[in-house]
């Protein structure tokens, strides 16, 4: 079969680049031709993405769209698999060359925001389908932004998009959740898919579980926490901060918590956490930056718990898997498509997420950590959930979803 995967960028800016880094090498070693389609080569200083030797690409921001246009029908792909993409135009002169296969990483089509989040009167999930009523909400509930042209503009855009996934053969996810939002936005059943991602250990050899073992004995003294990821409003480390101090109350030991990563609200969020020790000198706060790889295994390996006190619907959370792959369990509100990977009570536990609250994670967190053999047994589950994320596995279904496209009237 030949392929040709679309992205935006053929730099590693982000997960989806991330995905498709490690997917196109495994879909050519699986016998299959591979080529990339991409709208921009850029941000450089990221790394692109690895094409083997071989695998053509085409970039619109280089060759002009009809040029792009005719080589990618030049090459008689039987299959189009496309991804994130800012250009509708590219996207539906791409629909008319050959089937096609959509896989959504996040609220394309379904969103004016993409976030799919009420952040007035409080953040929580919003489970609306898409339609002009969105308008009606956006300022009250604080959907976005404030300005007017910018909404309308959107929207427009959104609705775009959700009329292109009718054209789409099918259309790929990677949680249930986000298989029933598309669903419910009208995309028939019979044709939108969710099966497992794929995840690579960040700090050993891929497919290899990390031995770590990892316990909680009764005269430990400090309970270690992590948060890993981008630090925006929807993330959710007001809350998180917020509940320390009831995890620290119900538990009487000393935490130490760590926040990896970076983005607009970090300085804020260092400034409530230096308030918040010197009320509480038995909670510890480090901001420890970006961590990726090995450092970040390395992190995940020194903490008991994976804190993810996202307020948004994720529509999966990879880093959830990322640290089960080290052996550690998270304790998470149940929003969007994180109980696909966090059982409750298997791989960690649950808080409400509708609305989240600093009340209910604090409980998740404690129950996650108060018994030392529960707690063991979170890890266990953590490591065994996450060896059903390989890549191998992940490849095999795709290409079974790509082929009957390719061969679907």
């Amino acid at each position: 079969m030949r392929i040709v995967f679309v992205n935006s960028s053929c730099q590693r800016e982000g997960g989806v680049e991330t995905y498709l880094h490690t997917v196109m090498p495994a879909v050519k070693h699986s016998g299959h031709e591979i080529s990339l389609c991409h709208e921009l080569d850029s941000p450089s200083e990221r790394g692109r993405i690895g094409l083997l030797p071989g695998a053509p690409s085409w970039c619109v921001a280089e060759l002009g769209l009809e040029r792009t246009l005719a080589a990618v029908r030049q090459w008689r792909p039987d299959v189009i698999y496309t991804h994130n993409v800012a250009s509708v135009e590219l996207e539906l002169e791409l629909l008319n060359i050959g089937p096609a296969v959509r896989f959504v990483h996040a609220y394309y089509g379904t969103c004016i925001s993409g976030s799919k989040t009420f952040k007035k009167p409080v953040a929580e999930p919003c489970h609306r389908r898409f339609g002009w009523q969105c308008l009606l909400h956006f300022y009250p509930r604080r959907c976005g932004g404030m300005n007017p042209l910018t909404m309308l503009a959107l929207y427009d855009t959104q609705r775009n998009r959700l009329a292109a996934l009718q054209r789409y053969r099918a259309v790929l996810t990677h949680s249930e959740y986000m298989r029933t939002e598309y669903i419910r936005n009208g995309v028939a059943a019979d044709r939108v898919f969710s099966f497992p991602y794929c995840v690579e250990p960040l700090g050993s050899q891929a497919g290899e579980l990390s031995p770590v073992k990892k316990e909680i004995r009764k005269n430990d003294e400090v309970w270690r926490l992590v948060f890993a990821g981008r630090m925006d409003e929807l993330k959710g480390g007001s809350i998180l901060l917020d509940a320390l101090p009831l995890v620290q109350s119900a538990s009487g030991r000393p935490l130490q918590m760590v926040f990896a990563g970076d983005g607009p609200e970090r300085r804020q969020w260092e400034n409530a956490a230096a308030a918040l020790h010197r009320s509480h000198p038995d909670i510890q706060i480090e901001f420890a930056g970006w961590r990726a790889g090995a450092d970040l295994a390395a992190l995940f390996r020194s903490c008991h718990l994976l804190v993810v006190p996202s307020v948004w619907p994720e529509p999966f959370g990879v880093v959830g898997v990322e640290a089960a792959l080290e052996g550690i369990p998270a304790a998470a509100f149940a929003v969007g498509g994180i109980p696909t990977w966090l059982i409750d009570g298997v791989t960690g536990h649950l808080a409400p997420g509708d609305p989240p609250t600093a009340e209910g994670l604090a409980r998740a967190i404690t129950n996650c950590l108060s018994d030392g053999e529960h707690y063991s047994n979170l890890c266990r589950g953590a490591a065994k959930m996450a060896g059903r994320f390989t890549v191998q596995a992940h490849v095999v279904e795709l290409i079974r979803h790509l082929e009957s496209a390719s061969h679907t009237a």
